[in-house]
């Protein structure tokens, strides 16, 4: 009898879990969603001028609101609120990616060198006016867009000569993070005090120059780059039991390596062309992820994405806050508060969840 009993009482068991874990599942993202309102309402809000939040919630949804307050929220301050969440979006899912095809809990596109690849992309064009023939209103963003695909292929190229191993690719990326930025600083050294002020000032990175147009462009790359995620999603999950495993369960690692690396360059080449070089939110983000949710990829990339676009959105707020009449950079607003932060994650929560 109890043989009958106990694999039934099993399966209840199992199945009790699972349905605790898609309902943490669901209001994990149910509140990073909130947050984002939040987010947004408090970013649209801030500035040298400060808005009543209730005024700022009825211009954006449309309701009755002070023409100024409605002329302000919609000409300067949304383009720069949604341009932080869709940004925040992207790097929080490329670095999710990176870490899951290369199974390391450091890898970025900050720490693996794409970042830094757009960067010197975009102080070639700012120093020495080398560019793609495009007009010159998109001259630093696709430069900064081309040499993220580089850096994205150098990665797997240089790691390929190892038969593109989780290890070799992550050493080739490291490699490349210090030449792209030893790249970079020779043209510091020889750039103009004009272009050189430029330079430093694009890789500080800064949200204050987002325009529809830009938005449009950043969320169009998002929009395109999801559907594509979606796809691969089992392959991710597979792959996190080591390549060997994968591939006996049918991925081919080799194609879902190369389909990750592609959009991981338009992740983060669009998002560094428009708004310079930010870190440590393509790092933070899925390992709050993976704290919050685990490990598997169908809630944990939507959740690195959401609290990726959370984390750049609250950044954005501080940036504008810390100094009343000065807006941060707000690549150093990430550094000042994600580092602190992240050491705190990690020493709290000394339980091995990666």
């Amino acid at each position: 009898m109890s043989a009958v009993i106990c694999p039934a009482l099993a399966a209840d068991a199992v199945s009790t879990e699972y349905r605790r874990s898609m309902a943490r599942r669901a209001l994990v993202l149910l509140m990073a969603l909130g947050l984002l309102l939040l987010g947004v309402l408090l970013d649209a809000a801030t500035g040298p001028a400060m808005l009543p939040v209730g005024e700022v919630a009825c211009a954006v949804f449309g309701y009755p609101a002070d023409s100024s307050v409605q002329a302000i929220v919609w000409s300067i301050r949304l383009p720069v609120a949604l341009m932080a969440i869709a940004v925040g979006a992207a790097l929080g899912l490329s670095g999710a990616i990176m870490q899951a095809i290369l199974n390391n809990p450091l890898a970025s596109s900050y720490t693996l060198g794409i970042s830094a690849g757009a960067g010197f992309g975009a102080s070639l064009v700012i120093v020495l006016g080398i560019s793609l023939p495009v007009p010159d209103n998109y001259a630093i963003a696709s430069n900064a867009i081309l040499f993220a695909g580089v850096a994205c292929a150098g990665v797997y190229w240089i790691g390929g000569a190892r038969k593109a191993s989780a290890e070799g690719l992550v050493l080739a990326g490291i490699a490349l993070l210090f030449l792209f930025q030893g790249l970079s600083s020779l043209l510091q050294m020889v750039a103009s005090p004009e272009s050189l002020q430029q330079v430093v000032f694009w890789l500080f990175g800064s949200l204050q120059k987002s325009t529809w147009p830009k938005f449009w462009a950043m969320l169009t790359v998002l929009v395109v780059c999801v559907p594509w995620l979606a796809r691969d999603v089992w392959g991710l999950t597979a792959l996190k039991l080591g390549d060997a495993r994968a591939a006996a369960l049918g991925v081919n690692v080799s194609a879902l390596r190369i389909r990750s690396f592609v959009l991981i360059s338009a992740l983060t080449g669009v998002a560094v062309a428009f708004v310079g070089t930010i870190g440590f939110v393509g790092l933070v983000a899925p390992h709050l992820a993976r704290m919050l949710i685990g490990e598997d990829q169908r809630g944990f990339l939507p959740a690195s994405g959401l609290l990726g676009a959370v984390l750049l959105s609250l950044a954005s707020v501080a940036s504008k806050t810390i100094s009343p009449g000065a807006i941060f950079p707000i690549g150093i607003v990430t550094s000042l508060i994600g580092v602190p932060f992240f050491i705190w994650m990690v020493l709290r929560n000394r339980k091995s969840y990666w």
